[in-house]
């Protein structure tokens, strides 16, 4: 891995919170309530790391259901309540980010007001500022490169500087086309709870690619990252 790192890209959900196991929950709800019986695999396989106009157009071609015009605004209103409730960032993120020493910033495929609220919720709204990049500022979305190109430009970084940190395979294979370095993180519980990291359409896909299970880790696989290399939990 290119130790010349000058730019972290973090994916959000997933990565920095522990949203996807809320996000897939209350958009199962919604779906069994149109007559689908899907579970967490199905979402992980399909729906993992899309934004959500790539879902609704899964739904359609692979559920044969067309989402009513109401179902997104529902579903992100549903979305936020539980969030209020529940959204936790993953385990060990806050320590990381005090210890960076290179500038980091979100790529991510949700809307801006989910993730607004979402980083507001956990306490993370300061920390990255106005370094948050969303699917709605470029035509196409994950797993095209150019969410990350788009984040590694408005940073002033070239691509091949850039660290990407993803959990989902069209994340994950979006940093590729990106020609960017990247990590696949396995920490958040809709993976711990689901699937190995050797069972993982990451690690089957892309071998060679850094697994990181867990933000304790990260510091010894990065120190060139870090002011202080000792994980504080």
């Amino acid at each position: 891995m290119n130790i010349n790192t000058q730019l972290i890209i973090f994916d959000c959900d997933g990565v920095l919170i522990d949203s996807e196991v809320i996000s897939a929950k209350v958009l199962i709800d919604k779906l069994a309530l149109l007559g689908a019986c899907i579970d967490m695999a199905f979402v992980q396989q399909h729906f993992l790391g899309c934004q959500f106009s790539t879902v609704a157009d899964k739904v359609q071609r692979l559920l044969a259901i067309t989402l009513p015009e109401q179902f997104e605004a529902e579903y992100r209103q549903q979305l936020l309540i539980e969030f209020e409730n529940n959204l936790t960032v993953t385990d060990g993120i806050k320590s990381i980010l005090a210890d960076l020493k290179v500038p980091y910033c979100i790529a991510t495929s949700s809307s801006l007001p989910r993730t607004t609220r979402a980083l507001e919720v956990v306490g993370l709204t300061d920390v990255f500022g106005s370094n948050v990049f969303t699917a709605s500022e470029v035509k196409r979305g994950k797993p095209a490169p150019d969410l990350f190109l788009h984040a590694a430009k408005s940073m002033g970084i070239e691509p091949q500087h850039c660290l990407v940190i993803e959990d989902s395979f069209f994340g994950v294979s979006a940093a590729v086309a990106a020609k960017m370095q990247v990590i696949h993180y396995i920490g958040g519980g809709h993976i711990v709870d689901n699937v190995s990291d050797e069972l993982h359409p990451v690690s089957q896909a892309y071998p060679e690619i850094t697994v990181l299970s867990h933000w304790r880790h990260f510091n010894r696989l990065m120190p060139a990252l870090c002011v202080d290399t000792e994980y504080k939990g």
